[in-house]
Formats: structure tokens, C-alpha cells, sequence
């Protein structure tokens, strides 16, 4: 994936969220409210960018290095 959305908005609001939340598991913040309107964002973003995640094993890589960033870059 040459897509680096680490810098994407979407994403920084998705971690901001995550911190202001109180959880401390990324993926059930992402089965959540909040956090599957941000990573719904964060899809589309990348669809704009050309990434193509309408297969179900490249979306699961995809939310899976979400969730993976999103726990080391959003530890307090």
C-alpha cells in the first residue's frame, strides 16, 4: 500500500478520539459509534487515494494496521 494514512486527517481524528475515550482496546473503539464513523472516513479517504479495499482480505489488512498504529502511536 504506497497510501501513508498515518498523515490522512481522518486518522489523526480517529486517534484523538481513541485517546479522548477512554478505551484501551483500538478495536473496540473501532466497533464502536465514534470510532467506525471515524474508520469508515479513514476508507473512504483511501478509496480517494486509490486504494482499492473492496476485497475482504485486503480490508482486514488494512483495519488491522489501523489498529496496530493506532495502539503505538495513541498510548498516553
Amino acid at each position: 500500500m504506497d497510501w501513508e494514512f498515518t498523515e490522512d486527517s481522518a486518522f489523526m481524528a480517529l486517534c484523538d478520539a481513541f485517546r479522548e475515550s477512554g478505551e484501551t482496546s483500538a478495536m473496540e473503539f473501532l466497533a464502536n459509534g465514534e470510532g467506525a464513523f471515524h474508520f469508515q472516513e479513514l476508507t473512504q479517504n483511501a478509496a480517494g487515494e486509490g486504494i482499492d479495499l473492496s476485497d475482504s482480505d485486503i480490508l482486514d489488512e488494512f483495519q488491522q494496521n489501523v489498529i496496530d498504529t493506532m495502539e503505538n502511536l495513541c498510548k498516553d
